[in-house]
């Protein structure tokens, strides 16, 4: 009898971005807890979310990365779609 595995069934997404921002230097950690504590929160809430993180590459020349998971190309465009998200991207 197979049964699904319910941990990598959970672990298994659709859509996965992996990005660089680049930001002043003198500002990378403002970003940084800003991003967290903006982006975390949103994504969270949003239950195709399966994982976003932001950590610092190399903070003298202000390069962070971002990585994120979604379960669908719809979560991720739910998310794109708050005020929130709409107002950092543009």
């Amino acid at each position: 009898m197979n049964t699904p595995n319910t941990l990598q069934d959970e672990a298994r997404t659709t859509v996965i971005i992996v990005g660089r921002v680049h930001v002043p230097a003198e500002d990378v950690w403002t970003f940084i807890a800003e991003a967290r504590a903006t982006s975390y929160p949103l994504a969270a809430a949003n239950p195709g979310n399966v994982m976003i993180s932001f950590s610092v590459e190399d903070a003298a020349t202000g390069s962070v990365t971002v990585l994120e998971q979604w379960a669908s190309q719809e979560a991720l465009d739910r998310h794109v779609a708050t005020p929130e998200i709409t107002a950092l991207l543009t």
